[in-house]
This record gives structure tokens, C-alpha cells and sequence, in this order.
């Protein structure tokens, strides 16, 4: 969750939507995404809404400690069944990212996923995740999360080389994040993701080979790799800025990505989001597809942000302003947006590009279409699926993705 919110109108104290929010909800997926917000330790890199237990000592309010997070996390859930009213969609996907939330007992967790449970139902084959930082866990915390009804794991693994991880402030030792893989395995996980980043400064070439290499020789069935973004107001930026590391370019960034995309593919991973590659359809984070589609997911905790028809809308971020606001039974929404329907198609290219399956060239407007005539013509849209009445990345258009994007939506 990034640690910056956006403006935004008020959000009613009951957290109620527009009527229109809910119209044909039953016919888009549903999803939860459950933030929890702490970290042993604060990464070089990180500018998401996380929260180390130095930074929470003598804030004041609750949540300045994890002890009571899952109850307080599960009051948004039933506010959230209080919001949504009578609507009958169970949840198709949960996924819990952070900081770390395995930092928190796995009981808790599964407290959590219960209460999704008993307010809207699992569907059947519902996917439920949990990220997790490799020393974060064992054997036996998996297990019970498996038990709990727990179905995919992602582990931030980074990188394989020590120098790498340094800089990056990470506090795993190499290695670490394969083992977790097989850990995940024995406990009876089936889908397990290994997260890499590129670009950090003083990775070279070889570093980033044999990153890839690890990771895919733990045997994971979807990789993610990111490269590293570096936000202002970090400990990076500052290092970087007073000339203690490199900054990456774009050169190394893009050598990088072709890097990951021929090593995965040689391994028979399958691209089908710009970063992110898995072995089948089904080892896919069908969570992440409900952002890149536009469906409808909820947001719970300090800092998240949820979706639901067209609705948008953003929890205040401290943990403290959070809990009172529940204590006090109001929405802890701190702002919203109703999108207007162009932005909703903006939104729909911009994201929906990013796929395998790109998006539809009737999104497009005149200047739009005429863009992808040209993109195609430049080797960045795919002729065959353009010829198909899509618009699909090729693999030098997904170097030049926000470009074509910019371009698309003109």
C-alpha cells in the first residue's frame, strides 16, 4: 500500500456507496485484500504504509503493538458485510500482503479469513494468500495456515545475492526464500510465488541470472519481478542522492527484464501480466487479475484501498486513526472517487495492456486506434492480435508499455 494517499471526496461515516455501486455487482468477481501494516525492520526501499515497532512506540491509540490487529481488522470485514447489504457474491479471492503479516500469530490470519468466511462465504475454488518474508516463517506455521484454509504463498525473495540484499536492507540470508518453497510444498501448498526485484544498484548482469536461476530452481509455479522504483523520501533515495550507490538507468532496467523474460520462459514460465510469469493458467494470481480487470475487491486495514463498481476509496493510514474509527463504529475511510465512464475506459487500457490477453481495440478512440496502427507498424502491438480486434503487448512493447499506454489513450 503506498504510503501516500490521494485526494478525494469524503467518505460517508457509515461507509455507505451510490446506489449505482452495487448495480450488476453479481455479475463481477469479488475479492478482499486484508493490509497488515508492521515490519521487524524498515527496507531501504520501501514506501509502502508499514509500520516498524520503534516508529508505533508513544504514538498513542490502539494498534501502537500487534496484539489486537485481527480483531480490530475483522470489525472492517463486518463493516464491510453492513456496507455491501444484501449482496450474495462470496468471496473469490483473499489476499493478505503488508509489511509482513506473518509477523502475526497464523491463528490470526486464519482469524481473519474466517471472518470473511462467516460474513460472505468462500466460493469453492476461492484462492487465498498470504505474503510472507522467508524468516518470517517454518514449517509449522505453514501447516497452519494450510490447515486454515490458506492455498498460495508469496515470498519476498529479492534477490540470491548478499550484496544485493544489503543494499536493499533485506534481513534474509541467501538461500532462505528456496527452502520456504519447500517448506510451503511439504505443508501441502500446491501454488507458491517467488517476488524478485532488478535494477538495484550494484546488481550486475550475473548477479540477476543467478537470482532467476535460484528461484527457479526452488521449484516455485509463479514468479514476479519488479523493477526497483525509487521513491523519494527513502533511505535509498537519500543514499543514492548523496552518492553512496549508483542509480540504475533504464538501459540496465529493460536488459534486466529481457533477461527474466527469456530464463522464465526457457523454464516454461508464461508471461501473462508485464512482471509477472507463471507455469498454467492456474498457478496464476487470480487476485491480481481482479485489479488488472476493474472487478470489485475491499480493502481492509490502515491505508487500503478498495474498489466496487466504479467506487474508490481509501482507509486514513496511521493504525491508531484507524482502530478509533472503528472503536467508534465509522468507516475508517479517509477519501473516495466515483469514476466518471472515461475514466473507467482510461482505466481498463491502462490496465488491461499490461495482460497477456491486452484489451479490446473498440476501448479505443480515433486518435487511439490510429496509435495502435502505428505501435503495430513499430513492432510494440502483436499484427496477429490487432488483426483480431485486440491490442496485446509484444515483448519490446512491454519495455515500452507506459509509452503505448500514453499513446492508446490520447
Amino acid at each position: 500500500m503506498p504510503s501516500v494517499l490521494p485526494d478525494g471526496e469524503p467518505v460517508p461515516e457509515d461507509g455507505a456507496l451510490p446506489p449505482q455501486a452495487l448495480s450488476g455487482a453479481a455479475g463481477r468477481p469479488l475479492g478482499f485484500y486484508l493490509h497488515v501494516p508492521y515490519c521487524a525492520t524498515r527496507c531501504g526501499y520501501c514506501d509502502f504504509n508499514t509500520y516498524t515497532a520503534s516508529e508505533l512506540r508513544g504514538s498513542g491509540g490502539a494498534l501502537a503493538s500487534r496484539d489486537n490487529y485481527a480483531d480490530v481488522l475483522i470489525d472492517e470485514i463486518r463493516l464491510a458485510r453492513k456496507v455491501l447489504g444484501d449482496d450474495p457474491r462470496q468471496a473469490e479471492t483473499v489476499f493478505v500482503g503488508g509489511g509482513t503479516p506473518t509477523l502475526l500469530p497464523a491463528a490470526d490470519l486464519v482469524r481473519m479469513l474466517g471472518a470473511i468466511r462467516d460474513e460472505f462465504g468462500l466460493a469453492p475454488d476461492a484462492e487465498i494468500t498470504t505474503e510472507a518474508n522467508p524468516e518470517s516463517v517454518g514449517p509449522a506455521y505453514l501447516a497452519e495456515l494450510r490447515a486454515g484454509g490458506f492455498t498460495r504463498m508469496s515470498f519476498g525473495m529479492q534477490s540470491a545475492r548478499q550484496h544485493v540484499l544489503r543494499i536493499l536492507d533485506r534481513t534474509h540470508t541467501p538461500g532462505r526464500p528456496e527452502a520456504c518453497v519447500a517448506e510451503a510444498r511439504a505443508a501441502g501448498f500446491e501454488h507458491v510465488n517467488l517476488d524478485l526485484i532488478y535494477g538495484t544498484p550494484g546488481e550486475s548482469d550475473d548477479d540477476w541470472r543467478a537470482s532467476l536461476d535460484a528461484a527457479i530452481g526452488a521449484g516455485p509455479d509463479h514468479v514476479s519481478a519488479y523493477a526497483l522504483i525509487v521513491e523519494e523520501g527513502t533511505q535509498l533515495a537519500r543514499r543514492i542522492r548523496r552518492g553512496e550507490v549508483p542509480m540504475t538507468d533504464d538501459d540496465e532496467h529493460a536488459d534486466r527484464y529481457l533477461i527474466a523474460d527469456e530464463r522464465l520462459s526457457a523454464a516454461g514460465f508464461g508471461w501473462y501480466e508485464v512482471s509477472n510469469w507463471a507455469t498454467a493458467d492456474a498457478a496464476r494470481c487470480r487476485h491480481n487479475e481482479l485489479y488488472w480487470t476493474g472487478a470489485d475487491w475491499w480493502g481492509a486495514g490502515p491505508g487500503a484501498h478498495s474498489h466496487v463498481g466504479g467506487v474508490r476509496w481509501w482507509n486514513v493510514k496511521h493504525p491508531g486513526a484507524y482502530a478509533q474509527a472503528l472503536a467508534e463504529s465509522r468507516s475508517p475511510g479517509a477519501g473516495r472517487e466515483v469514476l466518471a465512464a472515461e475514466d473507467r475506459r482510461v482505466e481498463r487500457i491502462l490496465l488491461e495492456l499490461r495482460l497477456s490477453a491486452g484489451c479490446p481495440l473498440d476501448l479505443l478512440t480515433g486518435a487511439g486506434a490510429r496509435a495502435a496502427v502505428r505501435a503495430v507498424g513499430d513492432g510494440l502491438l502483436e499484427p496477429a492480435a490487432h488483426a483480431a480486434g485486440r491490442a496485446v503487448l509484444t515483448r519490446r512493447g512491454r519495455l515500452l508499455a507506459d509509452a503505448v499506454v500514453r499513446d492508446l489513450t490520447d
